[in-house]
Protein backbone atom coordinates (compact mmCIF):
# COMPACT_ATOMS: atom_id res chain seq x y z
CA UNK A 1 0.00 0.00 0.00
CA UNK A 2 2.89 2.59 1.02
CA UNK A 3 4.40 1.63 -2.29
CA UNK A 4 1.88 2.56 -4.10
CA UNK A 5 1.39 5.62 -2.50
CA UNK A 6 4.67 6.65 -2.73
CA UNK A 7 4.06 5.81 -6.82
CA UNK A 8 0.87 8.24 -6.85
CA UNK A 9 3.27 10.81 -5.13
CA UNK A 10 6.09 10.68 -7.41
CA UNK A 11 3.62 10.78 -10.50
CA UNK A 12 1.98 13.84 -9.08
CA UNK A 13 5.64 15.55 -8.80
CA UNK A 14 6.57 14.47 -12.27
CA UNK A 15 3.12 15.62 -13.84
CA UNK A 16 4.33 18.86 -13.60
CA UNK A 17 6.79 18.15 -16.17
CA UNK A 18 3.68 16.93 -17.81
CA UNK A 19 2.26 19.69 -18.15
CA UNK A 20 4.72 20.99 -19.46
CA UNK A 21 5.48 18.78 -22.51
CA UNK A 22 1.88 19.00 -23.15
CA UNK A 23 2.32 22.79 -23.83
CA UNK A 24 5.33 22.26 -26.16
CA UNK A 25 4.30 19.14 -27.68
CA UNK A 26 0.35 19.44 -27.95
CA UNK A 27 0.01 23.46 -27.91
CA UNK A 28 3.46 24.23 -29.64
CA UNK A 29 4.18 21.17 -31.94
CA UNK A 30 7.87 21.61 -30.76
CA UNK A 31 9.37 18.46 -29.45
CA UNK A 32 11.39 19.56 -26.63
CA UNK A 33 14.41 18.01 -25.62
CA UNK A 34 15.34 20.82 -22.99
CA UNK A 35 13.55 18.69 -20.43
CA UNK A 36 16.22 16.72 -19.19
CA UNK A 37 18.37 19.48 -18.55
CA UNK A 38 15.69 21.79 -16.96
CA UNK A 39 14.27 19.27 -14.57
CA UNK A 40 18.14 18.87 -12.98
CA UNK A 41 18.39 22.57 -12.91
CA UNK A 42 15.32 23.04 -10.88
CA UNK A 43 16.78 20.12 -8.45
CA UNK A 44 20.15 21.85 -8.43
CA UNK A 45 19.12 25.52 -7.64
CA UNK A 46 16.97 23.94 -5.11
CA UNK A 47 20.04 21.95 -3.53
CA UNK A 48 22.35 25.36 -3.93
CA UNK A 49 19.41 27.42 -1.83
CA UNK A 50 18.03 24.74 0.61
CA UNK A 51 21.51 24.46 2.03
CA UNK A 52 21.66 28.27 2.16
CA UNK A 53 18.61 28.12 4.56
CA UNK A 54 16.96 30.03 1.96
CA UNK A 55 12.64 30.21 2.28
CA UNK A 56 11.00 27.33 0.64
CA UNK A 57 8.67 29.88 -1.35
CA UNK A 58 12.22 32.02 -2.68
CA UNK A 59 13.81 28.60 -3.66
CA UNK A 60 10.76 27.66 -5.74
CA UNK A 61 10.94 30.77 -7.56
CA UNK A 62 14.41 30.89 -8.73
CA UNK A 63 13.75 27.20 -9.69
CA UNK A 64 11.36 27.88 -11.89
CA UNK A 65 12.48 31.04 -12.84
CA UNK A 66 15.92 29.02 -13.60
CA UNK A 67 13.79 26.74 -15.93
CA UNK A 68 11.80 29.00 -17.24
CA UNK A 69 15.43 31.01 -18.59
CA UNK A 70 16.40 27.39 -20.39
CA UNK A 71 13.40 27.21 -22.04
CA UNK A 72 13.87 30.89 -23.48
CA UNK A 73 17.58 29.86 -24.40
CA UNK A 74 16.10 26.94 -26.48
CA UNK A 75 13.64 29.46 -27.72
CA UNK A 76 15.92 31.98 -28.99
CA UNK A 77 18.45 29.42 -30.27
CA UNK A 78 15.39 27.97 -32.14
CA UNK A 79 13.05 31.08 -33.64
CA UNK A 80 16.55 33.74 -33.55
CA UNK A 81 19.12 31.64 -35.13
CA UNK A 82 16.64 29.16 -37.03
CA UNK A 83 18.19 26.22 -36.26
CA UNK A 84 15.73 23.00 -35.88
CA UNK A 85 14.12 22.72 -32.15
CA UNK A 86 14.66 18.87 -31.84
CA UNK A 87 18.38 19.77 -32.09
CA UNK A 88 17.87 23.27 -29.71
CA UNK A 89 16.80 21.45 -27.00
CA UNK A 90 19.50 18.91 -27.16
CA UNK A 91 22.21 21.80 -27.33
CA UNK A 92 20.79 23.04 -24.37
CA UNK A 93 20.27 20.12 -22.56
CA UNK A 94 23.78 18.99 -23.38
CA UNK A 95 24.85 22.70 -21.95
CA UNK A 96 23.33 22.44 -18.92
CA UNK A 97 24.55 19.17 -17.78
CA UNK A 98 28.13 21.07 -17.39
CA UNK A 99 26.08 23.96 -15.92
CA UNK A 100 24.01 21.84 -13.36
CA UNK A 101 27.82 19.88 -12.73
CA UNK A 102 29.56 23.12 -11.92
CA UNK A 103 26.70 24.83 -9.47
CA UNK A 104 26.58 21.46 -7.53
CA UNK A 105 30.48 20.61 -7.56
CA UNK A 106 29.86 17.11 -7.33
CA UNK A 107 27.78 14.55 -9.12
CA UNK A 108 24.80 14.32 -5.95
CA UNK A 109 24.11 16.82 -3.04
CA UNK A 110 22.48 15.12 0.15
CA UNK A 111 19.98 17.34 2.02
CA UNK A 112 21.29 16.10 5.37
CA UNK A 113 19.67 18.07 8.60
CA UNK A 114 17.85 20.41 6.13
CA UNK A 115 13.90 20.59 6.83
CA UNK A 116 12.46 20.67 3.05
CA UNK A 117 8.97 21.06 2.02
CA UNK A 118 7.17 17.80 2.33
CA UNK A 119 8.35 18.60 6.60
CA UNK A 120 6.64 21.42 6.55
CA UNK A 121 3.06 19.92 6.68
CA UNK A 122 2.04 17.73 9.86
CA UNK A 123 -2.05 17.63 9.36
CA UNK A 124 -1.77 13.74 9.44
CA UNK A 125 0.50 11.17 11.71
CA UNK A 126 1.68 9.42 8.91
CA UNK A 127 4.01 12.00 7.21
CA UNK A 128 3.35 9.90 3.80
CA UNK A 129 -0.45 11.40 3.77
CA UNK A 130 0.99 14.69 4.63
CA UNK A 131 3.07 14.60 1.49
CA UNK A 132 0.55 13.39 -0.90
CA UNK A 133 -1.76 15.72 0.27
CA UNK A 134 0.78 18.74 0.08
CA UNK A 135 1.77 17.89 -3.70
CA UNK A 136 -1.71 17.28 -4.95
CA UNK A 137 -2.50 20.55 -3.77
CA UNK A 138 0.24 22.43 -6.06
CA UNK A 139 0.00 20.22 -8.84
CA UNK A 140 -4.11 21.36 -8.86
CA UNK A 141 -2.83 24.73 -8.19
CA UNK A 142 -1.26 24.36 -11.45
CA UNK A 143 -3.33 22.88 -13.57
CA UNK A 144 -6.12 25.78 -12.50
CA UNK A 145 -3.85 28.60 -13.52
CA UNK A 146 -2.44 26.69 -16.73
CA UNK A 147 -6.22 26.36 -17.64
CA UNK A 148 -6.88 29.88 -16.89
CA UNK A 149 -3.94 31.31 -18.68
CA UNK A 150 -5.10 29.00 -21.82
CA UNK A 151 -8.81 30.63 -21.83
CA UNK A 152 -7.03 33.82 -21.60
CA UNK A 153 -7.20 36.16 -24.92
CA UNK A 154 -3.04 35.54 -24.76
CA UNK A 155 -3.55 31.24 -23.91
CA UNK A 156 -6.01 31.80 -27.31
CA UNK A 157 -2.85 33.33 -29.36
CA UNK A 158 -0.62 30.83 -27.64
CA UNK A 159 -2.95 28.14 -29.06
CA UNK A 160 -3.24 29.87 -32.65
CA UNK A 161 0.31 30.12 -33.13
CA UNK A 162 0.87 26.31 -32.58
CA UNK A 163 -2.01 25.08 -34.45
CA UNK A 164 -1.59 27.50 -37.55
CA UNK A 165 2.02 29.97 -37.39
CA UNK A 166 0.88 31.83 -40.78
CA UNK A 167 -2.98 32.45 -39.56
CA UNK A 168 -1.19 33.87 -36.15
CA UNK A 169 1.42 36.20 -38.46
CA UNK A 170 -1.54 37.33 -40.32
CA UNK A 171 -3.51 38.40 -37.34
CA UNK A 172 -0.69 40.29 -35.73
CA UNK A 173 0.76 37.66 -33.20
CA UNK A 174 4.37 37.12 -32.53
CA UNK A 175 4.48 33.96 -33.30
CA UNK A 176 8.43 33.47 -32.49
CA UNK A 177 7.72 35.68 -29.13
CA UNK A 178 4.79 33.34 -28.43
CA UNK A 179 7.32 29.85 -28.99
CA UNK A 180 9.61 31.54 -26.60
CA UNK A 181 7.34 31.99 -23.88
CA UNK A 182 5.77 28.70 -24.17
CA UNK A 183 9.16 27.03 -24.01
CA UNK A 184 9.69 29.18 -21.07
CA UNK A 185 6.33 28.23 -19.51
CA UNK A 186 6.88 24.57 -20.59
CA UNK A 187 10.74 24.49 -18.70
CA UNK A 188 9.47 26.47 -15.88
CA UNK A 189 6.54 23.72 -15.02
CA UNK A 190 9.36 20.94 -15.19
CA UNK A 191 11.96 22.81 -13.16
CA UNK A 192 9.44 22.93 -10.66
CA UNK A 193 9.27 18.44 -11.05
CA UNK A 194 12.87 19.04 -10.16
CA UNK A 195 11.83 20.98 -7.20
CA UNK A 196 9.49 18.71 -6.05
CA UNK A 197 11.36 15.11 -6.42
CA UNK A 198 14.46 16.51 -5.39
CA UNK A 199 13.14 17.48 -1.88
CA UNK A 200 10.71 14.37 -1.83
CA UNK A 201 13.74 11.70 -2.40
CA UNK A 202 16.34 14.03 0.07
CA UNK A 203 19.30 14.59 -2.23
CA UNK A 204 19.68 16.23 -6.36
CA UNK A 205 22.03 13.81 -8.62
CA UNK A 206 23.29 15.73 -11.89
CA UNK A 207 22.09 12.82 -13.30
CA UNK A 208 18.71 12.57 -11.64
CA UNK A 209 17.10 14.46 -15.23
CA UNK A 210 19.06 11.74 -18.06
CA UNK A 211 15.61 10.04 -19.46
CA UNK A 212 13.55 12.03 -17.76
CA UNK A 213 11.66 13.18 -20.83
CA UNK A 214 10.14 9.92 -21.67
CA UNK A 215 8.78 10.18 -18.32
CA UNK A 216 6.90 13.03 -19.30
CA UNK A 217 6.18 12.12 -22.81
CA UNK A 218 4.58 8.99 -21.45
CA UNK A 219 2.46 11.18 -19.38
CA UNK A 220 1.53 13.45 -22.10
CA UNK A 221 1.04 10.00 -24.57
CA UNK A 222 -1.33 8.38 -21.94
CA UNK A 223 -3.50 11.72 -21.06
CA UNK A 224 -3.88 12.33 -24.86
CA UNK A 225 -5.11 8.70 -25.25
CA UNK A 226 -7.77 8.86 -22.44
CA UNK A 227 -8.39 12.59 -23.72
CA UNK A 228 -9.28 11.08 -27.20
CA UNK A 229 -11.51 8.08 -25.06
CA UNK A 230 -13.59 10.61 -23.57
CA UNK A 231 -14.01 12.99 -26.09
CA UNK A 232 -12.87 15.60 -23.96
CA UNK A 233 -12.72 19.41 -24.82
CA UNK A 234 -12.81 21.58 -21.67
CA UNK A 235 -9.20 22.89 -21.91
CA UNK A 236 -9.28 22.39 -17.47
CA UNK A 237 -10.48 18.31 -17.93
CA UNK A 238 -7.87 17.91 -20.42
CA UNK A 239 -4.66 19.02 -18.42
CA UNK A 240 -6.22 16.87 -15.26
CA UNK A 241 -6.38 13.92 -17.89
CA UNK A 242 -2.52 14.50 -18.30
CA UNK A 243 -2.28 14.25 -14.82
CA UNK A 244 -3.96 10.73 -14.94
CA UNK A 245 -1.60 9.64 -17.28
CA UNK A 246 1.58 10.46 -15.41
CA UNK A 247 -0.32 8.80 -12.30
CA UNK A 248 -1.16 5.62 -14.51
CA UNK A 249 2.56 5.80 -15.80
CA UNK A 250 3.97 5.62 -12.01
CA UNK A 251 1.75 3.10 -11.24
CA UNK A 252 2.24 0.73 -14.04
CA UNK A 253 6.04 0.83 -13.49
CA UNK A 254 5.50 0.72 -9.69
CA UNK A 255 3.55 -2.96 -10.30
CA UNK A 256 6.53 -3.70 -12.56
CA UNK A 257 9.05 -3.31 -9.56
CA UNK A 258 6.22 -5.13 -7.43
CA UNK A 259 6.05 -8.20 -9.09
CA UNK A 260 10.02 -8.57 -8.87
CA UNK A 261 11.77 -6.98 -12.02
CA UNK A 262 15.22 -5.61 -11.39
CA UNK A 263 15.50 -1.87 -10.79
CA UNK A 264 18.17 -1.67 -13.07
CA UNK A 265 15.50 -2.93 -16.14
CA UNK A 266 13.23 0.52 -15.07
CA UNK A 267 14.19 2.81 -17.97
CA UNK A 268 13.84 -0.07 -20.51
CA UNK A 269 10.92 -0.90 -19.25
CA UNK A 270 9.88 2.83 -19.13
CA UNK A 271 11.15 3.06 -23.15
CA UNK A 272 9.52 -0.47 -23.58
CA UNK A 273 5.95 0.87 -22.17
CA UNK A 274 6.10 4.23 -23.88
CA UNK A 275 6.72 2.29 -27.34
CA UNK A 276 3.46 0.29 -26.69
CA UNK A 277 1.58 3.28 -25.99
CA UNK A 278 3.02 4.43 -29.66
CA UNK A 279 3.22 1.95 -31.50
CA UNK A 280 -0.10 -0.80 -30.75
CA UNK A 281 -2.98 1.61 -31.51
CA UNK A 282 -1.41 2.83 -34.72
CA UNK A 283 -1.44 -0.92 -35.73
CA UNK A 284 -4.86 -1.86 -35.00
CA UNK A 285 -5.58 1.28 -37.41
CA UNK A 286 -3.66 -0.33 -39.97
CA UNK A 287 -5.45 -3.57 -39.51
CA UNK A 288 -8.91 -2.28 -39.14
CA UNK A 289 -8.26 0.00 -42.28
Amino acid sequence: MIFFVTALILGLALSAMGLGIFITMKIFKIPDITTDGSYTLGATVTALLLLQDWPLLLILLCSMTAGALAGVLTGLVHTRLHIDALLSGILVMTGLYSVNLSLLGRSNVPFVGKTTLFQQIQWFDKPIFNELLLVTGIIVACVALLAYLLRTDFGIAMRATGDSPAMARALGINSKGMKVIGLAAANALTALSGFLVAQYQGFTDVSMGIGIVLVGLGSVLIGDALIQWTGVSNIALRLLLIVAGGLLFQLVLALALSLGLHPNLLKLITTVFILAIVGIPRLLKRQTA
